[in-house]
């Protein structure tokens, strides 16, 4: 069976929430495994060899300050072990960000990720769906942040972790979860 694993940190509990819908997506298609990022930017040591070992793996920071958390980016730097064995090598790869304003530059956080798989030469995988971008569209419809190289979700900053990300955000994110899942059993 494929399976993926979904590497996230989140600060407030927004990104968790939409972790556990790309979680979703990805656990109806494939055996999926959340690892959650602790506050000082570390994985379990057995988190690494179950990483190394998925088909997928998905990349999941909040955007603050027009990029990923500092513990995002710590996991990213300790990856080099990986990657110099090449370890990630091939597999498929894809990412999701979360912030309270509609833009909040998350594109940036995305571009990261992307960039982070390229130096480990995985395969990238966008959302693959049409943007929700009518006057009637709004947070309940799919891809109303209009994601194309990943999964963008809105929490406004005085909303609560049950109150954001928005049905429709965490559909798009159950949605990409689904898809990176399929593409990676295509590959495999």
């Amino acid at each position: 069976m494929t399976t993926v694993a979904i590497v996230y940190f989140s600060g407030y509990g927004h990104t968790a929430k939409q972790a556990e819908a790309v979680l979703a997506g990805a656990a109806s298609v494939a055996d999926a495994k959340i690892y959650a990022i602790d506050s000082e930017g570390n994985l379990p040591e057995s988190a690494w060899e179950e990483i190394s070992s998925a088909d997928a793996l998905i990349y999941g920071s909040p955007t603050y300050m027009g990029g990923p958390a500092w513990q995002f980016k710590k996991f990213a730097d300790t990856s080099s072990k990986p990657w110099f064995g090449q370890a990630w090598k091939n597999k498929v790869a894809a990412g999701f960000t979360n912030s309270a304003s509609v833009n909040g530059d998350k594109y940036s956080t995305i571009q990261y990720f992307w960039t982070l798989s390229q130096q480990h030469g995985q395969i990238w995988v966008g959302t693959g769906l049409m943007p929700a971008n009518t006057k009637a569209h709004g947070p309940d419809d799919i891809n109303w942040t209009a994601g194309f190289a990943g999964a963008l979700a809105v929490s406004p900053s005085d909303a609560s972790p049950e109150e954001a990300p928005r049905s429709g955000d965490l559909e798009t994110a159950k949605l990409l979860g689904k898809r990176v899942a399929e593409v990676a059993a295509k590959l495999a």
